[in-house]
Parts: C-alpha cells; structure tokens; sequence
C-alpha cells in the first residue's frame, strides 16, 4: 500500500515536471530563438538602378576637411575646423567644391573612397560663382572623375540624387525630384547666380560642394545651399547648374580665377540709387577705351552736376539693379553683343555693346 502510494506521487511529480518543461519549451525557449527568415526575391528594377548609381558614383566624390588659424587674443591662435563635400573633376585630381567649403582655410585634407586623407592645394577659387578647385598633392590609383551631364534640360519632376557628407557622415546618399528651375542665389552684395536647381533631395550642412546626379549617374548641378530655419533640411536646397560649373572650372584649373563679364563702366552703390528712387544702373564712370566707352555711354559727371547714362535694360529686359545688370552680362556670356537701353534724362536710346573680360 505504501508502495503504491509512493509510485502515484512519483508520476504525478514526474507528469507536472514534464507539464512545466512542455510551457517552458513553448513560451520562453521558442520566442528567444531567431524567426526563420522569408525570402524576398529580387530587388525592384528601379531599386537595382539606384544602387548601381550609388556605387558607381561614390568613388568620386570627396569628403573636405579644413583647418584654419584664428587669432586668439595677442598672442593665442585658434585652430577651427570645417567639413564639406566635393568631387573629383578630372584625372591630374583636381577635386571641385563650393568655395565657402574652403575659404580661408589654411590646410585642406581630401578623403575618398579609400585609403588616407590626402593633402590638398587650393588651385582657383570664383566667390562670385560659390565654386573652387583644389588639387591633391598625391594621386591614388583608380583616381575616378565624376561623369558631366547638362542642366540645360532638365525638368521639374525628375528624378536627382545627392551624394555628400552631412554632418560629417561620409558618403550619405539622398534622393528627390527636381523642384524649381532658374531660381537666382546671392553670393555678394552685387552677385548673384542665375538659373540655379532647386531640389528637394535632402541637403544639410556638410552637403555643401558635393554632387547632384541626374538618374543617369551624370553630374548636373554642385549643392550648395538649403532655406532653414532650423539648419537642417526642410526639402528646400539649391544647386549650381553644372553648365556653369562646366564653364568656370576649366578657367579656375587654367587661371586660378574666373573671368568677370562688363562692359567697362563703374556703376553706383544699388543701395544708394535704391534710396533716391532711381530704377536701372546708375553710371558714374567709363573706363577709356572699353566697350562701354566705343559706344558712347556717358557716365554722371559728379563734379559739375551733369546728367549722365541709366541702364534700364539689356536685350529688353529690365534690369532694376546692379545686380540683374550683372546677371544678365553672366547669362549672355563673354564675347556677345547686347543692346543695351538707356536713360538720360527725360530721354532713352539703344546701344549694341560687346561684353568682354574685366578680371
């Protein structure tokens, strides 16, 4: 009878011990164990396509450290740092920023795609235009130049991609449409860049230099500025149209220096005439023998009061400012001839004048 009993409460521990293994098998050992992993079958067409674009795109493009001295009090000297983004332009390693990347800097290092940060010079810078050149002091193998595309086609909705270095994470891929077209960016007080792209790719700081690709994988523009009000991407960033880009690099590579389109004349302060009321480009000197001079424009004679020449327009466009001024020369382009509208007086003529150099 004893026997009996004590066999029952063997199989009945024996039974809840394996009740209580059975619960712990199936509600802890089996949620901790990995999911078996469902297959996802080929990448989209469109995915492929993007990543091809990347891979064959990245190796060019350059991540731009600076290093510059500020002065610190009599005798201490701060050292600050910058970052930015580039691309390599051509095989000799010129690599291509925006020129704010490396203004002032007195050191200036370039990482690509592999291997160390390699010393670089600066070799031409154009304010005006936010472009720059630096030259690496030392070729890498498989040095890869960017491919150049058009920005004179493009349209509003087509695919763009941006490669750079946001906030210093190196190689950062974004994607976008492109927004706008013909938007005008400010470089200077009288500056400003004509036709840039405006995109909604995310651009954030550290962008600034580096490349936007049409879906080609060609470059059609160089990021360089987001509307923020917080400094971080709000979908609004600009590009420099790679036609310009395409124009003004080989000048800095040959000159150090971009050519300056005029005509010869020294206009007065916008913000001066702005003041008085006055619309057009007020005229207060003509430099001998110039273009402006072999077409008799007259300039303000400030020292007995004489009436002189306004521009108010350049091939029928009115031009308010200096600065339209300007950006209609930059459009136009060296070696053109445009008519030129002016105003003196009640009265106004026409004028052909040719646009020359006046670096």
């Amino acid at each position: 009878m004893h026997l009996s009993r004590l066999v029952w409460i063997i199989l009945i521990v024996l039974g809840g011990y394996w009740i209580v293994d059975k619960l712990y098998t199936t509600f802890f050992l089996t949620a901790s164990e990995p999911r078996i992993v469902t297959p996802r079958g080929s990448l989209a067409d469109q995915e492929k396509s993007v990543i091809e674009l990347f891979e064959n795109a990245a190796p060019s493009v350059a991540y731009i450290n600076t290093e510059t001295l500020q002065r610190q009090g009599l005798f201490g000297v701060n050292v600050a740092q910058g970052a930015g983004s580039g691309f390599v332009w051509d095989m000799a390693g010129h690599v291509v920023t925006n020129f704010h990347v490396i203004e002032g800097a007195n050191r200036i290092n370039v990482q690509l795609d592999v291997g160390n940060a390699i010393r670089a010079t600066l070799v031409g810078a154009a304010p005006e235009y936010d472009l720059a050149v630096v030259r690496l002091t030392a070729l890498p193998p498989r040095l890869r130049p960017i491919p150049v595309g058009s920005s004179a086609d493009l349209k509003i909705g087509q695919s763009v991609f941006a490669i750079g270095n946001p906030f210093g994470l190196s190689r950062t891929l974004t994607t976008g449409i492109v927004s706008a077209l013909d938007r005008h960016l400010p470089t200077s007080e009288i500056r400003e860049i004509s036709g840039v792209i405006q995109t909604d790719a995310a651009i954030n700081p550290g962008n600034s230099g580096g490349p936007l690709l049409d879906s080609a994988g060609r470059l059609i523009g160089v990021n360089t500025a987001i509307v923020s009000g917080s400094g971080g991407s709000a979908g609004v960033g600009f590009s420099i149209p790679v036609d310009l880009v395409n124009r003004i690099v080989p000048e800095l590579i040959l000159r150090g220096k971009a050519p300056r389109p005029g005509i010869g004349i020294m206009a007065a302060d916008q913000s001066q005439t702005a003041r008085a009321g006055i619309v057009g480009v007020v005229i207060l000197g003509v430099t001998p023998n110039s273009p402006a001079a072999l077409s008799g424009i007259t300039p303000f004679d400030l020292r007995t009061g004489a009436v002189g020449d306004i521009v108010v327009a350049v091939n029928g466009q009115p031009v308010g400012n200096v600065t339209a001024f300007v950006s209609a020369l930059d459009r136009a382009g060296i070696g053109t001839e445009v008519e030129l509208t002016l105003r003196r007086g009640n009265a106004e003529r026409k004028v052909k004048v040719r646009i020359v150099d006046v670096s």
